[in-house]
């Protein structure tokens, strides 16, 4: 096809995206002090000062995940390469892991055991409830020989958040090293990574910090590295190697690995320098103040949540879906009035249940107080016999008796 009969074909220009509010499990908004950090201009790779910058990459690293780790950097990919890197590296065939499904993403953990030849123990909870860690310690009882537990903390296709501390403590009394999912928990949840004891650790840059999508920071012990050093079989992936990465990644020396999304790194490096600003305490408390205030809100309008209260995340507030009320509709209109995007259910609960987010960026007072309107309004709509502006002084209550530390 010549150029003029590909033109005549296609009518295709810049793209400019719509301005939306990302509201759903993730991507969250974008802070403009990260998209200009992308726009400035990119360096080599292997550039001494972007190597300076990778520096302060893997501090505010160890800040956001409160370790002191050595091997703290960024994968070049999303979660799921964080994830796989985790198992990739720790596994190798005939082990045993022990693993937490409460939802979506422990069954991607299973597939990995699997995959990398592992043998998978599943450890199984209903959907919307944390992992029991007392069905935990009886199949690390039951599997002596185990050598990994992992879990999810923060499972983003229910909402639920699970006692890492307490499941971590028991790993380390039978001897498991862990693989902990904080995909959704960085930056909104507390995770304390030494304090725990956690082993390997991986997150994602979308969803509280605020990132665009495409990189996975991650975290590795001593136990992790050692167990590294003394694998029996090579790694099975090259690009996920930590051994090879280590040597990019690292303080003194930096040999060439892959070329590194470099304006994404700098955008990885404004969203950390702006969350060490705020402070993690007090990011995790305006996370808590704005999931009250949006919860008093959606109880006006009858809606439900999926969580018991005491296990919810903050982040990821997974209600049911009212009876009577059309799930697609709802989102296309908030899609299309008010240019408003909220998540629908994965799995078990597609059709059943809505997933607002309130990450990062888009954890702030006017989110909450409009798309509480929005709703109102949908809902008002399509009959449903509500009073309208309830939602908003319920949540503007909230906030006044709940003020920023």
């Amino acid at each position: 096809m010549t150029t003029e009969d590909f033109r005549s074909a296609k009518n295709i220009a810049t793209f400019y995206p719509p301005q939306r509010i990302l509201m759903g499990p993730g991507p969250s908004d974008t802070h403009h002090r990260v998209l200009s950090a992308m726009a400035r201009p990119t360096l080599g790779h292997l550039d001494p000062v972007f190597a300076n910058m990778m520096e302060e990459i893997k501090d505010l690293l160890r800040y956001a995940f409160q370790t002191k780790n050595k091997m703290t950097f960024s994968v070049s990919g999303p979660g799921s390469v964080g994830m796989e890197m985790c198992f990739v590296n720790m596994i190798e065939p005939g082990d045993k892991v022990v693993v937490c499904r409460n939802g979506v993403f422990g069954s991607r953990m299973i597939e990995n055991v699997e995959r990398h030849g592992g043998v998978a123990v599943v450890v199984d909870d209903k959907w919307g409830e944390p992992v029991d860690p007392q069905k935990v310690e009886d199949a690390l009882k039951q599997h002596p020989d185990a050598k990994i537990l992992a879990f999810v903390h923060a499972e983003t296709s229910t909402g639920v958040l699970s006692d890492a501390q307490t499941l971590c403590e028991l790993a380390r009394r039978y001897d498991c090293l862990t693989i902990v999912d904080t995909v959704t928990s960085l930056g909104g949840s507390p995770i304390k990574v030494d304090e725990w004891g956690i082993d390997a650790i991986y997150s994602g840059s979308q969803k509280c910090l605020s990132c665009p999508p495409g990189l996975s920071p991650v975290s590795f012990s001593e136990r992790v590295t050692n167990l590294v050093k003394n694998r029996k079989t090579k790694v099975h992936s090259w690009f996920m190697d930590i051994g090879l990465l280590l040597g990019y990644w690292g303080s003194s020396t930096r040999t060439y690995h892959h070329t590194a999304p470099t304006n994404s790194l700098y955008a990885l490096h404004e969203s950390l320098v702006m969350l060490y600003e705020e402070g993690l305490e007090r990011s995790w408390a305006r996370h808590r103040r704005n999931h009250e205030a949006f919860k008093a809100g959606l109880a006006t309008m009858g809606i439900n949540y999926v969580v018991d209260e005491q296990y919810r995340l903050p982040q990821l507030n997974s209600v049911y879906i009212p009876d009577g009320v059309d799930d697609k509709a709802v989102r296309d209109r908030l899609l299309a009035d008010y240019s408003l995007e909220i998540g629908a259910g994965l799995g078990d609960f597609a059709g059943k249940v809505w997933r607002f987010g309130l990450m990062g960026t888009s954890s702030r007072v006017e989110n909450v107080v409009m798309c509480l309107n929005a709703l109102e309004t949908v809902f008002s709509d399509m009959g449903v016999n509500l009073k309208r502006g309830t939602a908003e002084s319920a949540a503007h209550q909230s906030y006044a008796e709940n003020p920023m530390p």
